[in-house]
């Protein structure tokens, strides 16, 4: 189940649950690189962004959560691609001077990373994105006019982009002042979700978007370092781009598939989602990882599972069972 000789896992942080490890600006990339280090390792956005920087290396797959869901329903396969030409999409709400800020950012991605950006465009209405926390505690939100992102993203995609990144509008009052903290759920990955899996259900393509405010001040405060990537710049585009630059294509049939996956790792509280649920009908090993804790209770014991399914204590012991595993394998 290797890919071109090499183990291929799959590291997950679903958006919005509160985790521990995740749920904050990137701090789930450190523990992905100890992965990627091993193996070729799909990652989804959530586990890399991180606003000015990101936790991407060379070693890693940068899929968005619809592909990842249909990657394991083997309704798609992936395809390894590098230096993807890039389509954004501005969100008519943004105010002037917020959009230039984002096209100097535009402008400095391509220079340091000679990032194909082949163009952006602006949204002929506003999209009119709301965001908030559910009863359970779990991001979410809506997208009241999701059809002007989705005309201006198949303009994109019919110019030959091959990536769409989506920047809209968040009106501040519903943040969580405790995220600052590293307390708590991001109270926009839920609805940042939602649009990039309107964008690549639709068109097909990888996508990832990254909000913009209108206080685009720097905070001066100190901050939980898991928080602290967001606090230090007015924009969160440069990780989605850094990410998309080397997104791999989706396809009906291509280099890798669901039969070439070796293990995938999770939240143990965050079992219930498609992939978990895919993986084991497909005899993919799972790992539940304990010290990742989230908002959601969806444990081993509560789907009444009985194999398939390791439970691991923290992100460095599934890692050293994994690697000892594989020698046993090829031993």
């Amino acid at each position: 189940m290797t890919y071109n000789g090499e183990s291929l896992g799959v590291f997950i942080v679903p958006t919005g649950i509160g985790a521990a490890i995740g749920g904050y600006a990137g701090d789930a990339s450190r523990y992905a690189r100890l992965f990627s280090n091993f193996s070729k390792l799909i990652v989804n956005p959530n586990v890399v962004n991180a606003g000015c920087f990101s936790g991407i290396d060379d070693n890693m797959l940068y899929v968005e959560g619809f592909a990842i869901d249909e990657f394991f329903k083997g309704k798609i396969n992936l395809i390894e691609s590098r230096h993807n030409k890039i389509g954004v999409v501005f969100d008519k709400s943004i105010p002037q001077e917020i959009l230039n800020i984002h096209i100097n950012t535009i402008n400095a991605v391509k220079t340091v990373y000679d990032i194909d950006i082949k163009d952006y465009l602006v949204t002929e209405e506003s999209a009119k994105v709301e965001f908030y926390l559910d009863d359970s505690g779990i991001s979410t939100g809506c997208v009241k006019n999701i059809r002007t992102i989705l005309n201006s993203a198949k303009k994109l995609v019919d110019n030959d982009c091959e990536a769409i990144a989506v920047v809209c509008l968040f009106e501040e009052d519903n943040i969580n002042a405790d995220y600052a903290n590293g307390i708590g759920v991001d109270p926009v990955g839920g609805v940042e979700a939602i649009i990039s899996h309107c964008v690549t259900k639709e068109l097909n393509v990888p996508c990832a978007h990254a909000p913009a405010f209108r206080n685009y001040e720097i905070s001066t405060k100190i901050v939980n370092q898991k928080a602290a990537a967001e606090y230090i710049t007015p924009t969160f585009l440069p990780c989605v781009l850094l990410g998309l630059n080397n997104a791999p294509k989706l396809a009906k049939s291509g280099d890798i598939t669901l039969n070439n996956v070796d293990y995938l790792i999770v939240p143990a509280g965050a079992l219930g989602c498609i992939p978990v649920l895919e993986a084991l009908e497909n005899h993919i090993q799972v790992y539940a990882v304990e010290e990742n804790v989230t908002v959601l209770n969806v444990t081993n014991a509560s789907m009444h599972k009985t194999c398939g399914i390791n439970i691991v204590s923290t992100y460095k012991d599934c890692l050293e069972l994994i690697k000892n595993e594989h020698k046993e394998v090829n031993s």
